[in-house]
């Protein structure tokens, strides 16, 4: 942690801070209350309660306008906002794709197999003669995995901007959850354009009917090459995705037997992709009687998507899973049934159970307000719309300081997604967390892009050296712990079919030549222009108003004025106006303290 965090601030303790997500005291009158909140009950700070949970929070200016609306205006704008203009670009491709590249190998060695036996793999010919003769396709092979991994960087980048930058924030907040309920990782599927196109289903279909949603994520190809549909054949199932999709996608454990996983299986035998397209290998779908949660038929997998929504469960745990994402983590079961009944009269609408949880008492009551700790991505992504920043910094980097906070986008750890709750908080997270806060207002003159420079991380830095010193290919890809700087017959360049090494550090060359760089602008911050403008004209001023601005709850009194005595000193006088011309350095060390606070990690 940077200096002054525990010098000056005595931070609340963890117990403390997950206490407020479930409150010992008395329940509210509007607990677990689904009536809708009225005009009279309408205020500022419900507006801005209703736009950092379906959204990523906002200005003062943005809370204002949401708040002139009125409660069911408010809510139905951030709902249906197909009429809300929202001009963002297309993901801006490199170029680094090509049809040749297709169908992509499983793994290096499958990819050198095919080479061997067909003379060709991934587009590339292998050499008539020679040393190392099936290198060009080790080349190649390296060269998709490292430029669709520093694509889907780009792509992760493209999609903060969205979510900083879009006039319909519950669209890409729609967008975040769905990504970590229909899990799918970059890691595995290998392919950023699968990881797009997955993106912008989440996108186009994340409030419309979950049957729609559910029957194109079981046909989209990033999750039909996550879940193993490629060995999904008639006489040899694969249950994965027939697992996965009743156990974390729609019904919850404890509600179908082993044997509806593999009658599913059958079902959804066949199903595979092309490229980018969805398709049905009629020869290798199982065309026969299965029986599955009770009905028996010839079923085929949209038959057995539409069996699990006739299970009132189904309608139950996805309601559920939406209310403890946006609401709060506990749910009674009376209110469980409730939600999942009123999911299944809408005939799944999820608009319209949207509207339902942003509209009722419960979703304002002490209960909820201020009881959900932020996850990584939403932590960054808020914090950046309050500061009023255009677009997502470069520096600190997005991805990294996310990972490291426990949350990288496109890629979940597991198929069920990030735990969550309190997953995200412990005594190191929240020190990162405040040094995210540092590495933003104070940015690091000494960053370095990791797109651009991989270090040894994929062995490839010191083979790089090594061979720019003028070492052969033998010398310069020894492991580490082989290396020797000496002339042996161990280190001369042998005779053989490839060298891993060489191909890794060959194609993470090549991909950085065409994978365009992400930008890496700092901040672009001016606190001392914040606060005078907002009326700001004592330390108590600017504390108070950083307070309303960034928090969704009041600090307690000691904490204040330990900040507002900190700012004085760092100002060497009670009047803003008067320092306006030294002050911004002090009011950034300031606003790092509050934003370092576990009160802050509280949405």
């Amino acid at each position: 942690m940077k200096p002054n965090f525990f010098t000056l601030i005595v931070p609340l303790t963890l117990s403390l801070l997950c206490a407020g997500m479930a409150s010992a005291e008395p329940k509210s009158s509007w607990n677990q209350d689904l009536t809708p909140i009225s005009e009279i009950d309408w205020n500022k700070a419900r507006a801005k309660h209703l736009l950092e949970r379906a959204g990523f929070g906002g200005t003062p200016e943005e809370i204002e306008k949401l708040y002139e609306l009125g409660p069911a205006k408010a809510v139905h704008r951030l709902v249906y906002n197909d009429n809300t203009k929202n001009s963002l670009p297309n993901f801006d491709h490199s170029g680094v794709h090509d049809p040749g590249i297709e169908p992509f190998p499983a793994s290096r060695p499958a990819a050198t197999k095919l080479a061997e036996e067909t003379g060709e793999a991934i587009g590339v010919k292998v050499k008539p003669d020679g040393n190392r003769r099936l290198q060009p396709v080790v080349d190649r092979f390296f060269y998709w995995l490292r430029a669709s991994m520093l694509e889907s960087h780009r792509v992760a980048y493209w999609w903060a901007n969205r979510m900083l930058q879009s006039e319909r924030p519950l669209e890409e907040k729609m967008t975040l959850f769905w990504h970590g309920h229909f899990a799918t990782s970059e890691d595995k599927v290998r392919d950023y354009r699968k990881m797009l196109i997955q993106n912008e289903l989440f996108r186009n279909y994340g409030t419309g009917n979950f049957r729609d949603l559910l029957i194109k994520v079981s046909q989209d190809p990033a999750m039909l090459a996550f879940l193993d549909a490629g060995v999904n054949i008639k006489g040899s199932p694969n249950e994965n995705f027939a697992r996965e999709i009743m156990e974390l996608f729609t019904m919850g454990v404890g509600n179908y037997a082993e044997e509806d996983i593999r009658e599913g299986a059958r079902a959804f035998t066949g199903w595979n992709f092309s490229d980018l397209t969805f398709v049905v290998n009629s020869e290798q779908h199982d065309e026969t009687q299965k029986t599955f949660l009770g009905k028996t038929g010839t079923w085929d997998g949209i038959d057995v998507i539409d069996i699990i929504l006739e299970q009132p469960v189904t309608a139950e745990f996805i309601s559920s899973k939406i209310y403890k994402y946006f609401v709060r983590e506990e749910i009674e079961p009376n209110l469980k049934r409730e939600l999942g009944n009123a999911f299944r009269e809408s005939n799944y609408d999820i608009a319209k159970l949207m509207e339902l949880i942003f509209l009722s008492k419960d979703f304002y009551s002490a209960e909820a307000v201020a009881t959900r700790i932020k996850p990584p991505a939403e932590l960054l992504i808020s914090t950046y719309r309050k500061m009023g920043l255009e677009s997502v910094p470069g520096v600190p980097d997005f991805n990294e300081t996310t990972e490291m906070l426990g949350q990288r986008l496109l890629f979940p750890p597991t198929v069920a997604g990030w735990a969550g709750g309190r997953s995200w908080m412990t005594p190191g997270l929240l020190l990162a967390r405040g040094n995210f806060v540092y590495d933003t207002v104070f940015p690091n003159i000494n960053f370095i892009p990791n797109d651009r420079y991989p270090g040894d991380n994929y062995q490839v830095g010191v083979v790089a050296d090594r061979l720019a010193q003028g070492f052969d290919v033998g010398t310069a890809t020894q492991p580490a712990d082989r290396y020797v700087m000496s002339a042996s017959n161990d280190m001369v360049d042998r005779d053989e079919s490839f060298n891993t090494r060489l191909g890794s550090y060959r194609g993470w060359r090549m991909a950085i030549e065409k994978v365009k760089p992400v930008p890496r602008h700092t901040a672009h911050l001016n606190l001392t222009e914040m606060v005078i403008d907002a009326g700001c004209k004592t330390p108590t001023d600017v504390i108070e108003y950083f307070e309303n601005r960034f928090f969704s709850l009041q600090l307690d009194t000691n904490t204040k004025n330990t900040l507002v005595a900190f700012l004085r000193e760092q100002l060497g006088t009670d009047d803003l106006i008067s320092s306006s011309t030294y002050s911004e350095e002090s009011l950034r060390a300031t606003l790092h303290l509050l934003l370092s606070l576990p009160e802050y990690q509280l949405g």
